[in-house]
């Protein structure tokens, strides 16, 4: 889907973490002089979308949009969606991914999957399904500043044609 061999800093030195960890004799026991231990890793180079993200937006309160993005298994991340509508309803959803391209269930949404792909180290590719059809894929790109997340969103409609939205989140926590 795109091209995989640019990947992250954080997310080469996570996979060589899973891979350390899953090798034949990496029981946890000894450790090579020059490995370094994965908390360490994992503090030397955290995923810079790690944190709370809320929508802009010119809509009244209570509308509002946030994104939380955290820690994950062994280098992934999970993403929580928390929104509250102009009547003052509100609704959660969240998904977890590997930054694989593998489909994962969406918590909150029936019949939903999600898979997230690393373009480069500002870019991932998130698809969304529907009972199993892909029906968008979001553009999801970090600022180099690291404190705004803009996506395009990119629809397919029943009648073959495409829509592109945008969306810009900023960085609050």
């Amino acid at each position: 889907m795109g091209d995989r061999k640019s990947f992250p800093g954080w997310l080469a030195l996570a996979a060589a973490v899973a891979l350390f960890a899953c090798a034949p004799g990496g029981d946890g026991g000894e450790q090579a002089d020059d490995v370094m231990p994965a908390e360490t890793l994992e503090e030397a180079a955290p995923n810079p979308r790690f944190g709370v993200w809320e929508l802009e937006s010119d809509a009244e309160p209570p509308t509002r949009n946030v994104m939380t993005y955290e820690p994950w298994g062994e280098g992934g991340m999970k993403i929580t969606v928390a929104q509250t509508n102009s009547e003052g309803e509100t609704s959660e959803w969240s998904y977890t991914t590997l930054f694989d391209g593998e489909f994962h269930e969406v918590e909150g949404q029936e019949n939903a999957t999600t898979a997230v792909e690393v373009i480069d180290e500002h870019t991932n590719h998130i698809h969304n399904a529907r009972n199993g059809e892909v029906y968008q894929t979001i553009v999801n790109v970090l600022s180099e500043d690291g404190n705004t997340i803009n996506n395009e969103y990119r629809r397919t409609m029943q009648d073959g044609t495409e829509r592109v939205s945008h969306a810009v989140y900023r960085r609050i926590g």
